[in-house]
């Protein structure tokens, strides 16, 4: 992504996730970047970023989505990505 707004490295949550763009033009399949990280000194949040590769995609300008979460929340959206999971690879098991 020349115009990336997040970076790659090796602490990057996820990076090359399969995304879908959904807007007013309709939907996009691509992929994107999703990164969870805290400040390192005196942190007041959890940030969750999302970016979208803009590349292949016409009318969508390069930006980033950043979350900024409380504690409770992160744990909140980790206990609902675990569920969620779950859901997902019981069903897998059986196909």
């Amino acid at each position: 992504m020349p115009d990336r707004f997040l970076r790659i490295n090796a602490y990057t949550s996820l990076n090359m996730a399969d995304a879908e763009l959904q807007c007013a033009e309709g939907t996009a399949e691509t992929y994107g970047i999703v990164n969870i990280t805290a400040a390192r000194d005196t942190p007041k949040s959890v940030n969750l970023q999302l970016e979208i590769d803009n590349t292949e995609l016409e009318t969508v300008a390069p930006h980033a989505d950043i979350f900024s979460l409380s504690p409770e929340e992160a744990r909140t959206l980790a206990m609902d990505l675990n569920k969620y999971a779950d859901r997902v690879e019981a069903v897998s098991e059986w196909i």
